[in-house]
């Protein structure tokens, strides 16, 4: 595998490496090939390694941005830390937001539910749904209302509400951080990869759960996900991003029913089976990376 020819900008500061799916960026504990193996023919005549910002899974294609020395790699993890904008801007409901604190833009009903879930693992499950209610000022009876609001969607954490979440399951956990979310009762959640490393039965529980949130109410989900079945299947509008782009959006029915989504995306093929460099969205991919 060659990496150099899937750099994809490249200056004395840093690059931006098309990193292909299977290959890890951190080594992996079995000792089988990472980044890390390939550095070296990434250095293009520079002294030191290059280092990752950022990770992405294991099973991720996409973007990966490398500094080129330890000074620049600390400038742009504190920008990555910050969400610090560069150009543009964020707006949400007609205000600009990505100048305001954490707290502000909860107050103003966005919330995120991370990758990884990062629930309080020395804190139990009710005590982690509370903290969602920090920002706001609700009196004993009321947060017990909102409690058994969470409660009705989420009853396996009535169920638990006792138990430490670190020793809770992952699917409990992915539970907890939604419910947590929704005690600050927000009018948007951002969900980052909410199946990841669930099991498939859980992944789709958590899916009806979320569908029901939307719908009953009336909380928006912008959702992160790598499992383009099941994104389609729940969302209502989406959008594919290839290396940073957006390369289509349009209804989600419209996307799943999409040839090349079903082609490329899906791994669904219509016709006979052809070489993979002849599949039109591969070739259109190449173009965008052109």
């Amino acid at each position: 595998m060659l990496l150099a020819d899937r750099v994809l900008f490249i200056d004395a500061e840093a690059m931006v490496l098309d990193k292909p799916a299977g290959l890890p960026v951190d080594r992996p504990r079995d000792g089988s090939l990472s980044l890390e193996n390939h550095l070296d023919a990434l250095r293009f005549g520079f002294e030191r390694l290059p280092q990752a910002v950022h990770r992405l899974d294991r099973d991720t294609s996409g973007c990966l941005l490398l500094a080129r020395n330890p000074r620049i790699h600390k400038k742009f993890q504190m920008a990555f830390e910050r969400g610090e904008v560069t150009k543009g801007s964020i707006e949400f409901d007609g205000q600009r937001t990505d100048k305001l604190t954490t707290n502000d833009l909860v107050r103003m009903g966005v919330c995120q539910v991370m990758e990884g879930r990062h629930c309080f693992a020395h804190l139990t499950v009710e005590e982690n749904l509370l903290t969602g209610a920090y920002t706001r000022k609700l009196s004993r009876s009321e947060i017990k209302d909102e409690l058994e609001r969470v409660y009705h969607y989420f009853p396996r954490l009535k169920t638990r509400r006792t138990s430490q979440s670190g020793y809770t399951s992952g699917g409990e956990q992915q539970m907890t951080a939604v419910g947590r979310a929704l005690m600050a009762k927000p009018s948007m959640i951002l969900l980052d990869e909410p199946s990841m490393g669930l099991a498939p039965q859980i992944v789709a529980e958590i899916f009806e759960i979320v569908k029901d949130l939307n719908t009953k109410e009336g909380v928006s989900f912008l959702l992160a996900e790598q499992n383009t079945n099941v994104a389609l299947k729940y969302a209502d509008y989406g959008y594919i991003l290839e290396s940073g782009r957006v390369v289509m959006n349009g209804d989600a029915k419209e996307l799943a029913s999409n040839e090349d989504v079903k082609e490329f995306y899906l791994g669904v093929s219509s016709g006979e089976r052809t070489s993979f460099r002849d599949v039109k969205s591969y070739r259109r991919r190449k173009r965008w990376l052109a």
